[in-house]
C-alpha cells in the first residue's frame, strides 16, 4: 500500500491524484476450470455436478480459474493482497465489485487450458454521497489457441476509508420481492460464505470476520459475495434455457446483502433476453442484469 496521497483541506484523500500516472502492464496466463471446481460450486448450490470433464462450462464459472495466490505475508489488513497488478495505489483502500459485461463467442469446456490476456481499462474518479470513489475497469480476453472464447470487462469501485469509519449504511424500508416468471431461493448462512471464499481463494475479511466487518469497514454484518449474485443470476438461464448458448451478460451490483438472509433470484424472458435480479427479502435488490441468448 502506498503512502497518503494529496488530500483536500478536510483531510480526505484525493483519489484522482492517487491514481494519476498509474498504468500497469497487461497480464497473460493460462489456466483451466477443473471438474472438481465445477462439482464444488454445484455442491454449494445443493446440486449434483452440473458438468463433467469436457462438457461445456456454465457461463461465468470461469471465475473459479485464474485465481490469485499471494503468500500470506503479502495480504493487507482487509485480507486482500496489499499489492497487485490491477490494484490502484490508494491509501486505506476498500474494494467492492460494481458490475461487468461479458460476451461469449464459443463454448468453454471443463478442463481445457485457456489463455487469458488481462489489461487495465478506463479509470474514473467520481464523487459519491460518502466521498470520492475510483471506478477501475479491467478487460480480459480468453482464447483456446486461436479461438476467442470470451471477452470480459469488470468494474471495481475503490474508496479510501480509514479503519473504524462507517459507511453510513442504514436500515431500509421493507421492500416486496418483485414478480418474476422464474425463480429460486438460496439461504446465506456462514457455511455458504465460507465455501464461496474457499472456492475462489478469497481472503477478504468482510465475508468471515464479524468484528472486522462491523468495527473496521462499518457494515452491519458479514457481506454476501457480490460475484455470487452474478453467478446466481445466470443460473436462471442454465436452469430454464439449458440448451441455449449464452452470448452476453451485463450486470450491475447495486446493494450489499448480509449473511443470514434468504436470497431470492428471479428472471423473466423477453425474446432472446432474460432480465434477472437477486436480493434478500426486505432489502433493495443486490444485482440486476440482462442475459442475451443466441438466436
Amino acid at each position: 500500500m502506498t503512502g497518503p496521497a494529496a488530500g483536500s483541506p478536510d483531510g480526505a484523500v484525493d483519489l484522482a491524484a492517487a491514481v494519476e500516472g498509474w498504468a500497469p502492464e497487461p497480464l497473460v496466463g493460462t489456466d483451466a476450470v477443473s471438474a472438481w471446481s465445477v462439482a464444488a460450486f454445484s455442491g454449494l448450490l445443493d446440486l449434483d455436478p452440473v458438468a463433467a470433464e469436457g462438457d461445456p462450462l456454465p457461463p461465468l464459472w470461469h471465475w473459479f480459474a485464474f485465481l490469485d495466490t499471494p503468500p500470506t505475508s503479502a495480504l493487507g489488513d482487509d485480507g486482500h493482497p496489499g499489492e497487485g497488478r490491477f490494484l490502484p495505489p490508494i491509501p486505506d483502500r476498500r474494494r467492492m465489485v460494481a458490475g461487468g459485461r461479458l460476451t461469449w463467442h464459443a463454448p468453454w469446456r471443463v478442463g481445457e487450458p485457456v489463455t487469458r490476456r488481462q489489461e487495465l481499462g478506463p479509470v474514473r474518479v467520481k464523487q459519491g454521497r460518502s466521498g470520492q470513489m475510483a471506478f477501475v475497469t479491467t478487460r480480459a480476453e480468453f482464447h483456446r489457441g486461436d479461438t476467442l472464447l470470451c471477452v470480459e470487462e469488470q468494474d471495481i469501485v475503490y474508496r479510501s476509508q480509514p479503519a473504524g469509519t462507517g459507511r453510513g449504511i442504514t436500515a431500509s424500508d421493507p421492500a416486496p420481492r418483485p414478480e418474476h416468471e422464474w425463480g429460486f431461493t438460496v439461504p446465506t448462512g456462514p457455511e455458504l460464505l465460507f465455501r464461496m471464499s474457499a472456492l475462489t481463494y478469497n481472503t477478504h475479511r468482510i465475508h468471515y470476520d464479524l468484528p472486522y466487518v462491523t468495527e473496521v469497514e462499518g457494515y452491519p454484518g458479514l457481506v454476501v459475495h457480490g460475484p455470487l449474485f452474478a453467478l446466481l443470476g445466470l443460473e436462471i438461464a442454465r436452469r430454464h434455457r439449458p440448451t441455449a448458448f449464452v452470448r452476453g451478460f451485463e450486470y450491475r451490483l447495486t446493494a450489499p446483502a448480509f449473511a443470514g438472509a434468504d436470497v431470492w433470484v428471479g428472471g423473466t424472458p423477453d425474446g432472446d433476453r432474460i432480465v434477472v435480479a437477486a436480493g434478500s427479502d426486505g432489502a433493495p435488490e443486490s444485482v440486476r442484469g440482462s442475459i442475451e441468448l443466441a438466436s
